[in-house]
C-alpha cells in the first residue's frame, strides 16, 4: 500500500473527501515527521516504533579501488516492529 491508496481508502471507509483524507493523511505523516527531525521517539501502539538512530564516523573502504574513506557520522531512521503486528504477519 502506498499513500495514495491509503488516502483513497480512508475517504471512502470514512465516507469523506478525497481533499479531507489527504489532509488527514498529511497532517499525521508531516507530525510523525516533524518528531523525528526533532529526536524525539514516535510509537504507535500495536504497529511499532520509530527511531533515529545515530552513527558514528568510521573509515570504510571505495569497494571499486579498495582505498580506505572516512564515513561522516550520520542519523537515520529506524523502524522497530511491534510484538501485536508480529504476531498478526507470523500467523
Amino acid at each position: 500500500m502506498n499513500k495514495s491508496e491509503l488516502i483513497e481508502r480512508l475517504a471512502i471507509k470514512k465516507d469523506v473527501s478525497h481533499k479531507r483524507a489527504e489532509d488527514v493523511v498529511n497532517i499525521i505523516f508531516n507530525s510523525l515527521t516533524d518528531a523525528m527531525v526533532a529526536g524525539e521517539r514516535v510509537e504507535i501502539r500495536g504497529i511499532g516504533s520509530f527511531v533515529i538512530k545515530e552513527y558514528t564516523a568510521y573509515t570504510g573502504r571505495n569497494p571499486k579501488t579498495g582505498k580506505p574513506i572516512t564515513v561522516r557520522p550520520k542519523k537515520l531512521p529506524f523502524f522497530k516492529v511491534g510484538k501485536e503486528l508480529k504476531e498478526r504477519v507470523l500467523g
